[in-house]
């Protein structure tokens, strides 16, 4: 089942000078010609690995290789684990190590789990399991309402267990009255990660723009306000209001759907360009509907548009019928109420409509325009 460790199948140093070299150097020669032997590191990595190992014979880093490679970690998983954390070497891995793993096992990881887990980010095996890896983990289950999420969470972002500012960005949101499934939000992005001091300022900052912490939606204020560089952020606002928006629109759109701003620029024009420009409606509409952005253009947006451009056309629909709420409807709704209820042959039209727009997909908006 796993792989027996072989020092011969590891990659050996091309410099035949190093053992006798190092071996009249000063303390840690040992160590770092050990580095240089058996995985090919650079004789200046070496000696600077060398300063955090502490072995004088290769018994102890021999077991090291020999844990990680009967728990299905391969050569090269091995190669960059210790390129990484050097310190590794030393340490005892029936203490640090397999703890952690058995833990993780305990809660559904599999092997392969927690290979990808440590080859991805090795570090998170230097902190306590007691006093941050399980503390930090029942956080995640605490927010995540499942243990099946919690570990799928954790596997994915193994940086969680090991981040200094995790326990304390959590404890922050909730003094701050952030609501749980915005917390939960959070957790699966790098936002867990920024500095507390960050963190702080940005709630207050929402906070000041009419963000209430305990909406669902403030989870995805947090995101599109840390996830963008002002620049980024700025060029968006600009973006909106060269289609008209004001800065009180802007505003309203963002706390309905801070997600609009996570959109590219080239998306927003791209659907305003269709909504405005080819089919005439006003860009303020939007504004109330600002999801909109988030779905596709060619695949839900411009199919639905043309088929609710022909209804007005037609006078199928009330002209003070709600522009927007056709978006946002499942597509079984949406071909019950806007397709499939009128007379057989305004059905079939609309249907052959609305499939035609479907296959075009890719194509440019402004080719379909006129149908």
């Amino acid at each position: 089942m796993f792989k027996s460790f072989s020092t011969t199948t590891l990659h050996h140093s091309p410099f035949q000078f190093s053992l006798k070299f190092l071996t009249t150097s000063p303390s840690h020669s040992f160590a770092a010609s050990y580095l240089i032997d058996k995985f090919g590191f650079s004789s200046e990595f070496a000696f600077k690995a060398s300063k955090i190992v502490h072995f004088k014979t290769s018994k102890k880093p021999d077991s090291v290789l020999n844990f990680f490679t009967t728990h299905g970690f391969t050569d090269s998983d091995i190669h960059s684990i210790i390129k990484r954390e050097p310190w590794l070497l030393s340490c005892d891995t029936q203490k640090r190590i397999l703890p952690k793993f058995q833990f993780l096992l305990s809660k559904g990881a599999s092997n392969s789990d927690i290979v990808r887990m440590v080859v991805g980010n090795p570090r998170f095996l230097k902190p306590s399991l007691n006093n941050r890896v399980i503390p930090v983990y029942k956080l995640v289950t605490r927010f995540l309402k499942s243990e099946q999420r919690a570990i799928a969470t954790v596997i994915s972002l193994p940086y969680l267990l090991c981040s200094d500012y995790v326990i304390p960005n959590v404890n922050l949101m909730v003094d701050k009255g952030v609501c749980d499934s915005s917390i939960s939000k959070i957790f699966s992005s790098n936002i867990i990660f920024c500095k507390p001091r960050v963190l702080e300022d940005m709630v207050e900052e929402l906070k000041n723009m009419g963000f209430d912490p305990s909406k669902i939606y403030f989870g995805d204020a947090l995101l599109a306000k840390l996830g963008l560089s002002k620049s980024k952020w700025d060029e968006k606002i600009d973006t909106f209001k060269k289609w008209g928006w004001s800065d009180e629109t802007i505003l309203e759109a963002i706390r309905k759907q801070p997600k609009c701003m996570l959109v590219s620029t080239d998306k927003i024009n791209r659907v305003m360009q269709f909504w405005v420009n080819d089919l005439g409606w006003d860009s303020f509409y939007l504004a109330k509907g600002p999801g909109m952005f988030s779905y596709g253009l060619e695949k839900r947006i411009v199919p639905r548009a043309m088929v609710v451009f022909c209804l007005h056309s037609k006078g199928l629909r009330s002209e003070s019928a709600s522009l927007l709420s056709p978006y946002f409807v499942s597509e079984k709704l949406f071909l019950e109420r806007f397709v499939l209820r009128f007379k057989e042959e305004e059905t079939a039209h609309l249907l052959n409509l609305y499939r035609t727009m479907m296959k075009v997909g890719d194509k440019k908006v402004s080719s379909i325009g006129e149908s």
